[in-house]
């Protein structure tokens, strides 16, 4: 919220585009007053309304506010309040839109206003008792790097443990009548280390979380571990007996130590969610081989640029993202699109940067590198998703606003309860300690992303990028699935199986039809071209050509207009078709005519056949299986489409269905109740896609078809599309899972504990324990392999 908000504007050209954006903001609710600088290209906003709001009201305006996404570390991050607080401290600041903190991965992504000023994150974040990195240096990379024992992040647990286990021991020899127990003096010197060296963290961030008027698991700790030191201390003070006082040092040093203990096993633990994207990082080349002034220079892989002539011996990776100029090679693509058997590239071909070149010389021209290669863009992706919050994450967040509040007036009514109720202070402080150390924000905090994090890297090393959690939601329920034909479930790559003239001959006919589809980008104009350029015809000059949508393309050559396209088309203009002359199979049809003066006349047939993918069989079967109908959408022919689906086993099938048709297609299955997947690879499939339940683009396909998927299947093989929706099923049942314990531990371990079942030393463990059951629980993804009969 802010009293005075300015938000940059562009698209705006006259005073009227003003006076429309005033009226826009000035419907928000909680705007008092907007004005808008035509000169400037600002808005001026007073009220109490958020920046998300005015964004969404200037949108639907028509203009546009420009934004920018920026990752960050969090160091000081314990629990899910935290990751809360410094979610409230950024969206507090004037002109971010929205942040969004993974505890898991200690990242911070912040969507805010273009030309924010950045140190106003780091001094909000900071202020909040936290403190924002560089997103490329988390904490856990800058303590493993320091040198020396003492800087190790096992040193706090070891020597915690060290002066601990003098303490404990005698609580063994209990078991077996010995009486082992130390001297208080003895007890205070081993207990005061681990109290305030070793748990001085504790301290520091409960109260750095005090100052930001917030709680954490940290101020629990040191609240219930103070508690139980303070307390022996006076027992030990106030002891005029005989014999031995009974202390409890040994509660809040083993408490203090099995915390620490259990912190770094999480540590270890959530690293390993990471390993996929640390993986895909290790594959960008420090160095490439450049060809400049001359000769072959060794320059950093960073610097080239796109033009660049590079090459790649055997055994070193690819630099950027090129095409081959010179030699061929198998090269090992696996980490990059999941598939596992070498790839043959020869000249002409395009290498991915980042894949190994196995056997032979390449030389290559850089297509795309940096940020533009691919190998840069799965990691962003991937970073994208482990970043993003589930839905059901909100939830979380909402118990995590409240839960250290509600601990600590649990702990005191334990605490007033029990002394009141028997007069006995000690055991009323007992059990509020064992309140204060059971109650643990951080399963909460790390059961959704910690299974995110996992799911999302084994997606990635199965060749399967997910765009964000909430993809992983969509997929579940999904009860059909939509495929488009062309380069989904066949090949993709039709051959020019017959050429029928109707009036001139073969020859003219392929002439004539390859002068129009010469410059059409369509799989079946590329058959017509190849098959041309095989017999070494020229084209003829085209003018006024045209890509007529779903129907084929148009264009005048020596005086007259034809027309190249579809069966459908052709009816439409009143032309009778010979079906009885097409002699394959199955095959996919185009017709050439010429329109004269009498109306249309019928020139040519050309019949195309596809090849069926090899385990588009398997991959249908494989959905079926897991009780999923699957369908088919294609602009082919009936005869065609319907060759495919018998041959492959669909449950649906409809063909000749225009590209503007099949989003309306998929919107009808909705609404009869199916909760629809779409997968295709063409600029027509977006609409589709964008429209469906979940959207699976083929990465082979186009890059309008990727940004309009929630999902990207890294080659062109169908089994990804049931592998993908088995992992996300297996994904958010371990979030599931995770969210069970860590609700199980809370619910069923804070009334105990204040309820005096349980001492404050097992309360410390069952704490400890949590955490690192959710994340272990969470790891188990990575150990996932997709199965054929799954």
């Amino acid at each position: 919220m802010a009293n005075s908000m300015q938000l940059p504007i562009s698209g705006m050209g006259c005073a009227s585009c003003v006076g429309r954006i005033e009226k826009a903001l000035m419907q928000v609710q909680g705007v008092s007053q907007a004005q808008v600088n035509l000169a400037a290209e600002t808005a001026t906003v007073q009220g109490e309304a958020d920046a998300a709001s005015l964004i969404a009201a200037i949108d639907s305006a028509g203009y546009k506010v420009p934004t920018q996404t920026c990752q960050f570390g969090v160091e000081g991050m314990t629990c899910a309040s935290c990751a809360g607080t410094v979610e409230k401290a950024l969206n507090a600041v004037s002109g971010v839109i929205q942040a969004s903190v993974n505890l898991a991965s200690e990242q911070v992504s912040i969507e805010h206003l273009a030309g924010l000023d950045v140190s106003l994150l780091f001094a909000a974040v900071e202020q909040a008792g936290y403190q924002l990195l560089d997103a490329d240096k988390s904490a856990s990379e800058r303590t493993t790097s320091e040198p020396g024992f003492f800087q190790r992040e096992s040193w706090p647990v070891t020597g915690a443990s060290l002066f601990t286990l003098p303490l404990v021991l005698p609580m063994v020899g209990m078991l077996f009548g010995s009486d082992w127990m130390l001297p208080p003096l003895w007890q205070w010197l081993l207990a005061t280390p681990v109290q305030f060296y070793f748990g001085a963290r504790f301290y520091s961030a409960g109260w750095r979380a005090i100052k930001a008027g917030s709680g954490n698991m940290d101020l629990l700790v040191a609240i219930g571990t103070s508690a139980a030191y303070g307390l022996s201390l006076y027992l030990w003070a106030v002891f005029e007996g005989q014999g031995m006082p009974n202390l409890y040092f040994e509660s809040s040093a083993a408490v203090l130590t099995l915390v620490l203990l259990g912190k770094y096993l999480e540590r270890r633990a959530k690293r390993r969610t990471t390993d996929a994207l640390k993986a895909l990082e290790n594959l960008q080349p420090i160095e490439a081989r450049l060809w400049r002034d001359g000769s072959w220079q060794s320059v950093p892989a960073a610097s080239l640029k796109s033009g660049d002539k590079v090459k790649v011996l055997p055994g070193e990776r690819i630099p950027v993202d090129g095409e081959i100029q010179s030699g061929d090679s198998q090269v090992d693509e696996s980490m990059i699109s999941g598939e596992s058997l070498p790839l043959h590239k020869k000249v002409g071909d395009n290498a991915i940067g980042g894949s190994v070149n196995l056997d032979g010389v390449l030389e290559l021209v850089a297509t795309k590198v940096g940020a533009e290669s691919t190998l840069a863009k799965i990691i962003r992706l991937v970073e994208q998703a482990q970043g993003a919050k589930a839905p059901v994450q909100a939830l979380v967040d909402r118990i995590s606003a409240v839960f250290v509040p509600v601990v600590l007036l649990v702990a005191l009514v334990a605490l007033s309860g029990w002394g009141l109720a028997t007069g006995d202070w000690t055991v009323g402080i007992l059990n509020a300690v064992a309140v204060l150390v059971i109650a643990c924000p951080c399963a909460l905090g790390l059961a959704t992303p910690a299974a995110i994090m996992a799911g999302t890297g084994t997606a990635a090393k199965q060749g399967i990028l997910v765009k964000d959690a909430r993809a992983l939601e969509q997929a579940q329920g999904i009860d059909l699935v939509v495929f488009d034909k062309t380069g989904t479930l066949t090949e993709g790559k039709p051959q020019l199986s017959q050429l029928t003239a109707l009036q001139d001959s073969s020859q003219d006919l392929l002439q004539l039809a390859y002068s129009l589809q010469q410059n059409s980008e369509h799989p079946l104009a590329k058959a017509v071209v190849q098959k041309a350029e095989q017999q070494d015809i020229s084209a003829l000059a085209v003018d006024n050509f045209k890509v007529v949508a779903g129907k084929g393309v148009s264009g005048e050559m020596q005086g007259q207009t034809w027309l190249l396209g579809s069966s459908h088309w052709m009816r439409e203009h009143k032309l009778d078709l010979p079906t009885d002359k097409v002699n394959v199979k199955g095959a996919s049809i185009s017709w050439l005519a010429v329109l004269n003066d009498g109306g249309a006349k019928l020139m040519g047939l050309l019949c195309f056949s596809d090849t069926i993918k090899a385990s588009s069989k398997s991959a249908v079967q494989r959905l079926q299986r897991q009780g999923i109908k699957v369908a088919m959408l294609t602009g082919d022919s009936k005869a065609s489409a319907e060759q495919v689906a018998a041959e492959l086993g669909l449950d649906t099938v409809e063909a000749e269905v225009l590209p503007a048709d099949k989003a309306a297609r998929v919107k009808r299955y909705q609404q009869q109740g199916f909760k629809v997947a779409m997968v295709g690879d063409g600029i027509n499939d977006a609409p589709a896609l964008a429209q469906a339940d979940l959207g699976m683009a083929m990465a082979t396909g186009t890059e309008v078809a990727v940004s309009a998927s929630a999902m990207t299947l890294m080659r062109g093989e169908p089994n990804l599309v049931a592998t993908a929706l088995v992992l996300a099923r297996k994904t958010y049942q371990k979030i599931r899972q995770n969210l069970f314990w860590a609700f199980i531990f809370n619910v069923i371990g804070i009334p105990a504990a204040a309820l005096g079942y349980l001492n404050p030393i097992i309360a410390g463990a069952a704490m400890a324990s949590s955490s690192l059951l959710v994340v272990s629980n969470a790891l188990l993804l990575q150990r996932w392999r997709a199965k054929k009969h799954d």
